[in-house]
């Protein structure tokens, strides 16, 4: 069914058009100056719907007890209690938040683990099982994709990942310095940050998820006020990420940052590449810099094969046994939880009793190995062919949905056009939110070949998961993006007297939208899916030419 769109008013000569607001709207005044506790006020206003996701990732850098049981710590609790709050909001107002393709790719992982949870040991492991897999893949990206409303909400998530860490990576850096890290070849000097040494990749995965964040708003950002702290933070990140001796967030991080290099264009990929392969020659090369731990264990990635340590005999004695309890049970595994009762039975001699660990305020002892330390492993010998199957069809669209509003993006028109102003263009809208998803995901997916869930820093995973959901699935459809497309800014109702100040497409003021506008706010109504800006005839008809007081009739569609 098509709408008529709503009519231009009849216009005199050297009436004012205001453009981005209803015809027949009445003419605001002009907002006065604010001050600038106003003004952060207003910001912080319009930032509260999202400050609880901030919230989780902000208690990630409170010190963390140690303890080998891997017990829900705080940020735990506060992503409980964000998704009970979002449940709460859904049954209130009654209303479905998704399209049903989004809530699908959001659920399918419940398949997998539901069975798994089904064929558990006992019900504890069971329930434990259950609900951690639900909270990090489900239940938390589910809550952080309805409480981001548009682009800016990412852009703040994304900032609270690089604060994050840097408040690790320095922790890290003066561990490595004062010789109070955690033990690494007989020496107290592996930065972990505030998460100890029971979780050594903590402090690895927050600084490479902050470091993937900082080049996308550096790659993706119009304006030198993002771009360039945002080059200083990358900057920034790379000796914590260094120095936390962790060879699978290297591979991760190095691989997802040239595919943001590429999807940001080939040939600022090839200039960036050039500077940092000059940088790294006359760092490393001229004047030596780099410890010879540090050179030793970039070597040792190159040696797993002809002399591996033995971390890496015990990961791939577990890799193999893994394998092995998949092809005792091939479709459902053996249950949630039920890798370490299965491990000795599966697993050679060569496995060790634990690995080692100690420092950082830690006695020396021995930490049992519970995982493959191997994402698609653990799910494949947990829970079977079903539950790889759902978890990774859950991410390959969640992939391909990212990649595809990176090229919607890339395809729409910059912000900044040379030919309004004679000026050189500038980076399309949306880029830097598009390379934050799609390098996210990429480090993840990566870094899942060398790692798997557990620790306190698991919860900032979930958190990950939901920003590339609200990308991949949402931002096409939000009002955001609606208003993009029809040229203006969706903006809350305004009351008497309120100025309705055009803003740019991806940074609205308050991204809420009423339900349906009235007569009050007429000056500020939402742009919806229905509806576009009225076209005035000059508009409409690139040749012809409106006469004083007559207009002609919008199109309809």
């Amino acid at each position: 069914m098509s709408r008529a769109l709503p009519l231009s008013p009849p216009t005199t000569p050297g009436s004012p058009i205001t453009q981005g607001t209803p015809s027949g709207a009445p003419a605001s005044s002009p907002a006065g100056p604010r001050s600038p506790l106003g003004a952060l006020l207003v910001r912080v206003r319009g930032a509260l719907p999202v400050l609880p996701v901030v919230a989780v990732v902000a208690l990630l850098g409170l010190p963390i007890a140690p303890s080998g049981e891997g017990g829900a710590s705080i940020a735990d609790a506060m992503s409980g209690l964000l998704v009970v709050g979002c449940a709460v909001r859904l049954v209130r107002d009654r209303r479905r938040p998704l399209s049903p393709g989004a809530a699908a790719v959001l659920a399918l992982p419940v398949i997998g683990i539901a069975v798994a949870a089904a064929d558990a040991a006992g019900p504890g492991a069971g329930l434990t099982g259950l609900t951690r897999y639900l909270q990090i893949f489900v239940l938390a990206p589910s809550a952080v994709v309805l409480l981001v409303r548009d682009r800016r909400d990412l852009r703040l998530l994304a900032w609270a990942f690089v604060a994050l860490a840097l408040w690790q990576g320095t922790v890290g850096v003066h561990q490595y310095v004062t010789g109070t890290g955690a033990s690494y070849q007989g020496e107290d000097v592996r930065a972990v940050g505030t998460f100890g040494p029971t979780d050594v990749m903590g402090m690895a995965t927050v600084v490479a998820f902050g470091l993937v964040c900082a080049v996308a708003l550096a790659l993706g950002s119009g304006t030198a006020r993002q771009r360039t702290p945002a080059v200083v933070c990358a900057l920034a990140l790379l000796p914590p990420l260094a120095l936390s001796f962790s060879r699978g967030a290297w591979i991760a991080t190095a691989l997802a940052c040239g595919a943001q290099l590429a999807l940001a264009g080939v040939r600022r990929a090839v200039k960036v590449g050039a500077v940092v392969a000059a940088v790294a020659v006359i760092l490393v090369g001229g004047l030596g810099v780099g410890t010879e731990m540090l050179q030793q264990r970039l070597d040792s990635i190159t040696q797993v094969t002809d002399a591996p340590d033995q971390s890496v005999v015990d990961r791939y004695t577990m890799w193999a046994a893994a394998v092995d309890m998949w092809r005792d049970h091939p479709l459902t595994g053996v249950g949630l939880k039920g890798f370490p009762d299965h491990r000795d039975g599966h697993a050679s001699l060569a496995l060790s009793s634990g690995s080692d660990i100690g420092g950082a305020g830690t006695a020396y002892s021995k930490q049992p190995l519970l995982s493959p330390h191997n994402m698609y492993l653990l799910v494949l010998s947990e829970q079977g062919l079903i539950g790889l199957l759902a978890l990774a069809g859950s991410w390959l669209a969640l992939l391909v949905c990212a990649l595809r509003g990176l090229v919607r993006v890339r395809r729409a028109p910059p912000d900044g056009p040379a030919a309004a102003g004679g000026g050189p263009a500038r980076t399309a809208t949306g880029l830097d939110c598009a390379l934050i998803a799609c390098g996210l995901l990429c480090w993840q997916l990566v870094d899942f070949v060398y790692a798997d869930i557990g620790g306190p820093s698991t919860v900032l995973t979930g958190v990950c998961f939901g920003l590339v959901a609200w990308w991949a699935l949402v931002d096409r459809v939000s009002p955001l993006s609606l208003a993009s497309e029809a040229g203006v800014s969706p903006t809350r109702s305004a009351g008497p007297g309120a100025s309705a100040r055009p803003d740019a497409p991806d940074t609205p003021d308050t991204p809420d939208t009423p339900d349906a506008p009235t007569a009050s706010d007429a000056s500020a109504a939402p742009v919806s899916e229905a509806a576009a800006p009225p076209v005035s005839a000059s508009a409409a008809s690139p040749g012809s030419s409106p006469t004083p007081g007559s207009a002609k009739e919008a199109p309809t569609r």
